[in-house]
Formats: structure tokens, C-alpha cells, sequence
């Protein structure tokens, strides 16, 4: 595999020469080791590694009594109720053994109210009655409680009463099957969970498994039957709400909490990984390393973080995207608005506007995933607008990134300001992270909508790796080094990823205070070198590249490396993120192995974009109407995506190997649920070729 990146790829603008972390951004340290580069640090903290806040946090604790001191009465945590629940029924034609059937489908879509709030002082308040709760019920402090449950206040609410008390929480998220479930509460022993009345379905039929199970607290109004069967399953089970945990623990006083509290090097969280590789990984996170994670956050972005923001909340806190980041803004003294992912946009709400337009953010995070389908969005906005529309918007985007004093600011007002409006018009930081993100889709939605950062880290470092500070606005780069960790790249030769080659290049590796000693009864994991060295690094297996300005570009994933018949390697996520901007694909699947001489993919369409072609392209003879299962069949359709998705390719500098020499189309979304993504919307790589197993080898016998 060629260790250069392609010349399309490297499209960016310079770094504002008024930037605050100097040019290079990064700074070499120590001396020069055969194999590796040197270690670099954020430049301008380069001395010494971040560990902590400079306000005395030591522990998510001392956040939640900042947090209530210094912001007191303003809102932190909002929520929307659900007022109606209304059902739609449609009927939806499919191709089943070559045959079309009917099938009748009922959506249901939710009435909320607006938005309400408790302020940060109410925060802390609930925080403490759930822990004084919870050690009337027996907790000790050596115990675990899982949380299962969505992102909502209440989520919140329970993680900061465990940390008062010492208590560690185990995270499981809420896509989970019973499996998963059931291995994330027997693993670490957890004897309580909290859930929401929608998935105590899910704990009711696992309860039985777990035999240390002895406390289960809700949120919503589960059903009576659900109730009496965990009970049933356990004599000594208590089975609560959270508002009768609170009502339990009214009147708690700091001083009972006092010898409970947590200190730096204890155990705060077992985040457990969304598992693409095999059972789900305990992550061992202790109040240190989020400490040092939060302080890192402040030094690096601090001045562009407000208290004044509305930060929407909505990705699930169980990955630790979003349970840092809400950390961090939670200390700011940011409000958060939480929602909920099928509640987003107005298309999914009836009688009431979507979450996002009815809390108008200024600043959101997301995985690529949410930003495809954002701007995929727009783009099918504008081609149903008619051609001089279209022509319109893809004018006022060449001007816009053209830069044209004058000129784009007007095309903001006039052009892009509908586009702002979808999403509450005050949008003015967004961020993202979680996997790669396609260099077409950050510029189109930096310049339409709102700058896009990209931020790379993994669970095992709490995130923390690098982030890219807007002074250094650029594509195709995650950034600075975060300043509690320094970072190295290691030699990878069957690929020919060296230190030695210009830019350098090799795996990333990290070590610092953000970084984790290791997995929850794990010693096979944590004694393997090849993932712990004995000296501190982290092995991520991502590949990467320092850049002259000083910043960190991811270019491959070792274990998605394949060498194809011709000897040659080819990144499989690298490709994927790069297709995966193509209009008329939803999500995507690479494949390919050592027979091949090129990949092929398996792709779910984008419905939306795919008629829009067939309405204009005419010539083709197809329906723009039919049912998308029948497209997807149809061969003109399959070499039309593929013809669309090398173009894509082809202006991103691919060589001819990577390609696609064929594709297979599908109707059926991909979800957790099915097993073909994980809850943080990676493709499960294997499930995926298992599913497909019978196409993937007619693809590679027809050549």
C-alpha cells in the first residue's frame, strides 16, 4: 500500500496565523527512537501533561459542586414531555422470492411539550437524594449499578448520585439485545440497574440470569405485568421508581455523604464498547482520568465554550462521545436541551416542532452518520426545489467557499439562512467525532450551515487524543494533541506506513492521565503488548500522519487493511467514509479479500436521492415510484450507484484498486436492532459479510 496520501485529500486552508497554539501546533519531545516518531504534545503545554482543572476537581463530584456553586439558578438540564402518542399506519410494497407483497406498517410519532428545565443548584439537589436513596437501599460503595437506559436527565441524575457515594456505574447501551445486557451486568456483578419503562421488557427477561441482581429503578410507567415478573424472578428484589429513590432520599445531607465520596484514582465508570470485534470490552474510567479529560478540554477549547450556549444532547451518554463532552459543558455552565434521536427534526413529531428547532442550540455534537444524513437532507431539499433553485444554492456554495468579501455574507442571508433555520437558526459550533467523517461533507456543511471540527479518541482514552481548534479550520485532520496526552506513531512496514516517510506516518499510540490502566477482568487483555505497552502507550490500530502545521490525520485502521491479490493494501473504513458522501448511498459496507483485485460494497440506498435521479434521468425507463426493494433489484440501478460512487472515488483520488468493481443494493435499514451497526452506528463488518454471504460470492465468481 502507497504511504502518501492523494493530493484531492489534502484540500484545506492554513491555520489563522493569529491562532493562540503557535504554528506548528505540536511539539516534538524527548529523543528519536528506530521505529517510531518522537512523542509530541500540544505545543504550547509541551513541559507538562494536564491532570486535573485548575479549580481543585479532582473527582466528577467536585464538577457537580463547581458546577452548582458557580452557575447556581441558571437551567442545566431541559427536557420535553410526551404529551400524545400518535399511529400511522402505511402500506409498503416488497420483493419477496421474486414475487411483490404488501405489507401493511404503523409509525408512531410523538406529541411533546416545550421545553422544561431544573436549574443547576435542582442538579446537585436531585443528585444527593438519589445518593442518600441508594444508601438506604444498601448500597456499597464496593458495588456497581448498571445504567441502561437513553440519554435524558435522569441518566444523569443516577451517575452523579453513584459518584457521591463512591459508587461506580456500568454502562450498557440502550440498543443492547438481552445478551449484551446480560453480559454487562454479570461481568461486573452489578447489583442494581437503572431503565426506562420502554426497555424493561429487555431487563424483565434477562432478570433470571443475573444472579446478582437485587435492585431495579425505572423511569416512565413501565407495564404492571413487567414489574411482577422481575419481582418474581428474585424474592429479595426491590423494584422502585426514580422519583420514589428521591422521595427515599430526601433530606440527605452533605455531611452523611462525606466519607463516601470518591477520590482521584477511584473507579467512576465501566463504559462498556459497543463490541464490533466480539463481546462488549469493560473500560475501566476513574474519576482521574476524566478529570485530566475535562481539564484538557478547558485548556484547549475553553474560550470558544460558553456559558451562555444551548448544547442539544442526544447521542447516547453510554459512549463516551457524549459523556465527555456533557461533562465538560456541564462544568461551563452550559444548558443542555436533551432529546431524542427519533424526535430530532419535525418529520418525526405531529401538533408540536422537532426538538433541535424547538431548542434553537448553538452547539452540537455528532457522529458522521447524524452529519450525512444532515446534509443529504438538505441536499434533497434543494433538488426538490426545481433547477433554478439548485442552481441558486450550488452558486451561493462556490462563492461561499471561494471566500468573496462581501458576496458571502449575502449569500448567507439570502441563501443559507433557510438552511439555518432547520436547524433553530442560532447553530454556531458543531462537532464531530466517533469515526471519519468525508472531507465533502465537513466543507459542505461548514459552509452551509455551521463550522464542523472533527475530534478523534477512543473509550480507552476517555476521548481524549485531538481535537481541532476552529483557529486551525481545515479538512481532512482531528487536530491538536489534547494537552493531557502525548502521542506517537509506530512503525507499520507490511503497509509501508514509516516514521520515515514525508509527512511521517505510522499507528497511533497514546499514553497520559486521560488514558485507561486497562479492561474490567480482562489480565488477557491488559498484559497484551500489543494493545498495553509496559511503558504507559495505548495501542489504538489506527493509522495516522503529522501534518507540517502540526496536527494529526487519520488515514487507515490496521485491522481493516486488506491485502487484495496483487499484493497491494486497501483501508476499508477510509474507503467507506469517502463513499459514504456519494448522494445516493444511505449507509455503506466495503468488502473485500485476498482473492479480489478490487473491492466491492454492499450499500443501502438513499430512497430520497435515488427517485430524484430516476425523475430527471428518464432515458433510464424506471419508475421513480416502484418500491425501493424493487430498485433494488434492478440491475440498471446497481450500475448507476456504482458508476455515482467511483465518481466519488475517482475526484478523491482513488487508484483503480480502490474502486468498486461491483455493488449489491438492499432496502432493509441498518440498525442495532437488526446487528448490522453497533449502538454508535459502526458498521458490524462481519455480520454484514455473513447477511450477504451469498451476493458477495456471486460478485467475486462473475469477476
Amino acid at each position: 500500500m502507497r504511504g502518501e496520501p492523494n493530493q484531492r485529500s489534502m484540500k484545506s486552508q492554513s491555520p489563522s496565523k493569529s491562532n493562540i497554539y503557535g504554528i506548528p501546533g505540536s511539539a516534538e519531545i524527548g529523543e528519536p527512537t528506530p521505529g517510531e516518531t518522537r512523542v509530541r504534545r500540544l505545543a504550547i503545554t509541551k513541559d507538562a501533561l494536564m491532570t486535573k482543572p485548575p479549580h481543585g476537581i479532582d473527582t466528577v463530584c467536585d464538577v457537580l459542586d463547581y458546577a452548582a456553586r458557580t452557575h447556581g439558578t441558571k437551567d442545566a438540564f431541559g427536557w420535553r414531555d410526551i404529551v400524545d402518542v400518535h399511529e400511522e399506519t402505511k402500506e409498503i410494497k416488497k420483493v419477496v422470492d421474486g414475487k411483490e407483497v404488501t405489507e401493511t406498517k404503523s409509525w408512531k410519532y410523538f406529541q411533546l411539550s416545550d421545553y422544561k428545565y431544573m436549574s443547576f443548584i435542582q442538579v446537585k439537589e436531585a443528585a444527593v437524594e438519589v445518593a442518600g436513596g441508594l444508601l438506604k437501599l444498601g448500597i456499597k460503595k464496593s458495588d456497581i449499578l448498571n445504567i441502561y437506559a437513553a440519554t435524558s436527565p435522569n441518566w444523569q441524575l443516577i451517575s452523579h448520585g453513584c459518584n457521591l457515594i463512591g459508587t461506580a456505574i456500568a454502562t450498557a447501551y440502550e440498543t443492547l439485545g438481552e445478551s449484551g445486557l446480560q453480559h454487562s451486568l454479570n461481568e461486573p456483578e452489578c447489583v442494581g440497574i437503572f431503565t426506562n419503562a420502554e426497555l424493561m421488557n429487555v431487563v424483565a427477561n434477562v432478570a433470571a440470569h443475573v444472579p446478582s441482581l437485587r435492585l431495579v429503578i425505572y423511569d416512565g410507567q413501565p407495564k404492571q405485568e413487567l414489574l411482577d415478573k422481575i419481582k418474581a424472578e428474585h424474592e429479595h428484589i426491590q423494584v422502585l421508581s426514580i422519583d420514589e429513590l428521591r422521595e427515599l432520599g430526601k433530606g440527605t445531607t452533605a455531611e452523611e455523604l462525606k466519607d463516601r465520596r470518591p477520590t482521584y484514582d477511584d473507579v467512576s465508570c465501566i463504559m462498556y464498547t459497543s463490541g464490533t470485534t466480539g463481546a462488549p470490552k469493560g473500560v475501566v474510567i476513574t474519576h482521574g482520568n476524566l478529570s485530566a479529560s475535562l481539564g484538557a478540554i478547558f485548556q484547549l477549547l475553553g474560550h470558544h465554550l460558553h456559558a451562555d450556549d444551548v448544547f442539544i444532547a442526544y447521542l447516547p451518554l453510554a459512549h463516551i462521545l457524549e459523556f465527555i463532552v456533557e461533562l465538560a459543558l456541564f462544568f461551563v455552565g452550559m444548558t443542555f436541551g436533551y432529546a431524542r434521536v427519533k424526535t430530532l427534526t419535525d418529520a418525526s413529531v405531529r401538533n408540536c416542532v422537532g426538538d433541535i428547532r424547538a431548542l434553537k442550540p448553538t452547539v452540537m455534537i455528532g457522529v458522521p452518520a447524524v452529519w450525512e444524513m444532515i446534509r443529504k437532507g438538505i441536499a434533497a431539499k434543494v433538488n426538490s426545489g426545481g433547477t433554478l433553485k439548485k442552481s441558486v444554492f450550488n452558486g451561493a456554495l462556490s462563492i461561499k467557499k471561494a471566500g468573496l468579501p462581501g458576496l458571502s455574507q449575502l449569500v448567507d442571508a439570502a441563501v443559507f439562512n433557510q438552511v439555518k433555520q432547520a436547524t433553530g437558526g442560532r447553530l454556531r459550533l458543531a462537532f464531530s467525532g466517533g469515526a471519519a467523517l468525508s472531507a465533502e461533507t465537513q466543507e459542505f456543511l461548514s459552509v452551509a450551515l455551521v463550522t464542523v471540527i472533527q475530534g478523534y479518541g477512543l473509550t480507552e482514552t476517555c476521548g481524549m487524543c485531538a481535537i481541532l481548534p476552529p483557529e486551525f479550520m481545515q479538512y481532512n485532520t482531528v487536530g491538536l494533541p489534547l494537552p493531557s496526552v502525548e502521542i506517537k506513531l509506530l512503525d507499520v512496514p507490511e503497509a509501508n506506513y514509516l516514521s520515515t516517510n514525508n509527512p511521517p506516518q505510522g499507528e497511533v499510540c497514546i499514553r497520559g492521565p486521560s488514558v485507561i490502566k486497562g479492561y474490567f477482568k480482562r489480565d488477557d487483555l491488559n498484559s497484551d503488548e500489543s494493545i498495553f505497552t509496559k511503558d504507559g502507550w495505548f495501542r489504538t490500530g489506527d493509522v495516522a500522519q503529522w501534518n507540517p502545521d502540526g496536527t494529526l490525520r487519520i488515514i487507515d485502521r490496521i485491522k481493516n487493511l486488506v491485502k487484495l491479490r496483487q499484493g497491494e493494501y486497501i483501508a476499508l473504513e477510509r474507503l467507506e467514509s469517502i463513499y459514504k458522501s456519494c448522494n445516493l448511498v444511505a449507509n455503506i459496507c466495503v468488502h473485500a479479500d485476498s482473492n479480489a483485485t478490487q473491492p466491492m460494497a454492499v450499500i443501502l440506498p438513499h430512497a430520497e436521492h435515488l427517485r430524484h435521479v430516476l425523475e430527471e434521468g428518464k432515458e433510464l425507463g424506471i419508475s421513480p415510484r416502484a418500491p425501493l426493494s424493487e430498485l433494488c433489484h434492478n440491475k440498471a440501478i446497481a450500475e448507476l450507484v456504482l458508476k455515482e460512487c467511483n465518481a466519488v472515488g475517482k475526484k478523491n483520488g482513488f487508484r483503480q484498486m480502490e474502486l468498486l468493481q461491483a455493488v449489491v443494493l438492499t432496502p432493509d435499514e441498518w440498525t442495532p436492532e437488526s446487528g448490522l451497526v453497533t449502538a454508535a452506528q459502526k458498521v458490524q463488518r462481519k455480520k454484514i459479510a455473513e447477511a450477504f454471504k451469498n451476493e458477495i460470492k456471486v460478485v467475486y465468481r462473475l469477476g
